[in-house]
């Protein structure tokens, strides 16, 4: 029997049947605003479909131009079109799965200067003012939904998905905050809700009764003046009324100050919401956010919360997710750790999406893991993140690799990172990795210090040296002082620091340790109900958009955070969570002071100069701290790598990864990538 039977249970929507309760959720990757992209599109999707995905859904494509979400971005508009669409479709079916389109309408959410909204209310998070759609543009704007979706069903694709969550389009119309409306379209909810209605009748009249309609509901929308539970459930039996054949849930708008997708959400948070609609209406509902494991989905279809899950981003680490599930093999799932740093942020960006622990994620046709004709021994020396992902990468493809390790563990910085809180999952990271080093049979050689001369000696044909990073220390006055330690010191023996401390370096690390000082106890990343009340969420909904007041637990400590720049602290951190940890850290109150000049340390504390931009001299301080934590960036060890590239006469490949190659912000996006494609060329 299945360890997940409820969770592969099949789902019988009628007129077709889905082979398990896995939902492939949308996500926007880049490869679907150009057609030439179609062929890399087509195959991200039949990988997953492979993987034994039961519905996947493709990123958003708008129904018109003032949809659109980027200038020329992806849309489906017209018969021209449905070629390439094919591509897609068929490949997916040929490997056995089944696939849905997103209809996408941007509104106010639009990146252009001629997107629309219910009224000219511009959002706070895009650059452009919206025009309010006439009357009759918005009925107009409803036919484009019908036509979108009959393109997708002569494209081949199996249903559509309508977007009515995150802020988008059908949001803004049911929403006051958004909606200031005074014709059919807004005044009272009858009113507002009046669109998504009007566009399901529609798209249902055009493609049919045997084809897949997913309304996606927003379940929750926290931010001020939106819905509440009532108002949410009433449109959900409206919209089932209408014909919608699953309905999928969305959680927050991309405005919101809550957080709904980093790593520190914790699993399965907002789930309940979701169950709560699934107990009003008579089709299938399905949970998400933060699910990203076959336990989590399993404990909320068997508790009947949900029928189905989705999930976008663990798809992008590991693309078979079901089949390693469905045949017991739990524990080689490549975790989605929910960093976000290749793929919303490089969505946000312009870029193509991808996944920093699997960079194949959307490049299947470009990075490819073929096996060898030819094993070679190869020696990675270094298990951090680079050099797992080579040893493992290399593995797989054949190879016999040796994986040298000085201390007496894997994991390197992702090591350091799962101390704090908010960050555990990137010991799942560091957990398939382990099983990757069992199932490839790689030779792990731990608390070994390899020399040069070891390494030549054993006769290898290739040697990966990623031998990581060590805390940059300052040149300073009292820099030895018993007060300083490293971050690395702090993290990996977990030391109990005094009341007051000051951290020298406001980049990534200099916020995780901020973080790491400033939280006591158990993380909220273990407790759903203490997180809700950090962050003032009403789970049932009862007010208007799910807030409530915050309850902030103090920091146990008094904390400074410096850094030599006069911008903004935290202005170079990702977009899509960078926002999270300056809002945590201001939360706790830690004084945040840039433009800073480090003089001494000593008895008194640390002795500072606080300048602006000009260079003149504002403030001289003594922060009198108990602690100074040292986050002032890296630098490469590398001095193995230069010993063996000393020797001219060597016969082997030798080669740099990871943050022995490049120290700089720690980036392990950066390392795991070209570590992967080192290893795909060995």
């Amino acid at each position: 029997m299945s360890q997940y039977p409820h969770l592969l249970e099949p789902l019988d929507l009628g007129f077709t049947t889905l082979k398990n309760r896995v939902l492939m959720g949308s996500m926007h990757t880049g490869l679907e605003d150009r057609p030439w992209h179609f062929n890399q599109l087509a195959e991200y999707f039949a990988e997953r479909a492979r993987g034994g995905v039961g519905l996947i859904i493709t990123g958003g494509f708008a129904p018109n131009r003032r949809g659109e979400l980027l200038p020329l971005g992806s849309r489906l508009s017209s018969l021209l079109q449905v070629g390439m669409h094919k591509k897609v479709t068929s490949r997916v079916h040929d490997a056995g799965g089944k696939i849905c389109l997103q209809i996408l309408h941007a509104g106010r959410y639009g990146y252009t200067p001629y997107n629309v909204a219910p009224s000219a209310i511009k959002s706070p998070i895009t650059p452009f003012k919206p025009k309010a759609l006439s009357t009759k543009a918005v009925y107009k704007t409803i036919t484009h939904y019908g036509r979108c979706a009959k393109l997708a069903q002569k494209s081949g694709y199996d249903g559509v998905e309508v977007m009515g969550s995150e802020g988008y389009l059908i949001t803004q119309f049911l929403n006051a905050r958004t909606n200031q409306r005074d014709d059919e379209f807004g005044g009272t909810y009858e009113n507002r809700m009046r669109l998504p209605l009007e566009i399901v009748r529609t798209i249902r009249k055009e493609v049919g009764e045997n084809f897949i309609i997913i309304f996606r509901l927003s379940m929750i929308d926290l931010v001020e003046g939106a819905s509440n539970m009532e108002e949410v459930i009433t449109l959900a039996q409206e919209l089932e009324k209408a014909g919608v054949t699953i309905l999928n849930s969305g959680i927050g708008w991309h405005e919101a100050r809550v957080p709904t997708i980093v790593t520190s959400v914790p699993r399965a948070a907002f789930v309940d919401p979701s169950a709560r609609v699934k107990a009003a209406v008579n089709i299938p509902v399905v949970a998400s956010n933060r699910i990203n494991m076959p336990d989590t989905a399993e404990e909320i279809i068997s508790s009947g919360k949900a029928d189905m899950v989705s999930m976008a981003r663990p798809f992008l680490a590991d693309s078979e997710w079901v089949n390693k599930a469905a045949q017991g093999r739990t524990d080689e799932i490549n975790t989605c750790i929910a960093c976000n740093q290749a793929c919303l942020d490089h969505t946000f960006q312009a870029k193509r999406a991808s996944c920093l622990v699997n960079p194949r994620a959307c490049h299947e046709t470009e990075l490819l893991y073929t096996p060898t004709h030819k094993a070679k021994r190869v020696a990675v020396v270094g298990a951090g993140p680079a050099g797992l992902a080579c040893a493992t990468v290399a593995a797989q493809r054949g190879h016999n690799v040796t994986l040298f390790e000085a201390r007496d563990s894997i994991g390197g910085q992702f090591t350091f990172a799962s101390k704090v809180p908010g960050k555990e999952e990137f010991l799942e990271t560091i957990r398939y990795y382990k099983k990757m080093i069992e199932v490839h049979n790689i030779d792990l050689k731990l608390n070994t210090w390899v020399a040069a001369q070891d390494l030549k000696d054993a006769g290898f044909d290739e040697i990966v040296v990623s031998t990581g990073v060590a805390p940059r220390i300052p040149n300073m006055p009292g820099i030895d002082h018993e007060k300083v330690v490293s971050y690395q010191e702090l993290l990996g023996k977990e030391l109990k620091l005094g009341k007051s401390v000051a951290i020298m370096g406001a980049g990534g690390i200099g916020f995780d340790v901020g973080e790491y000082l400033s939280h006591q106890g158990p993380s909220l990343t273990e407790n759903k109900e203490a997180w809700f009340k950090e962050w003032g969420v009403d789970i049932d909904n009862k007010t208007s958009g799910g807030l409530a007041a915050m309850e902030i637990e103090n920091s146990p400590r008094k904390l400074y955070l410096l850094q030599r720049k006069t911008s903004s602290l935290g202005r170079g951190l990702n977009k899509t969570s960078g926002w999270v940890h300056r809002a945590v850290l201001k939360m706790k109150q830690v004084e945040m002071i840039g433009g800073v000049g480090y003089n001494k340390i000593d008895d008194d504390g640390l002795h500072i100069t606080i300048s602006n931009q000009d260079g003149d001299v504002l403030e001289e301080r003594v922060l009198d701290v108990d602690h100074i934590v040292l986050c002032a960036g890296q630098i490469s060890v590398s001095e193995l790598y230069k010993e063996l590239q000393g020797n001219h006469d060597h016969n082997f490949g030798l080669h740099l990864v990871g943050g022995a190659e490049f120290a700089g912000e720690l980036d392990a996006k950066r390392a795991i990538k070209l570590a992967s494609e080192l290893a795909a060329t060995l």
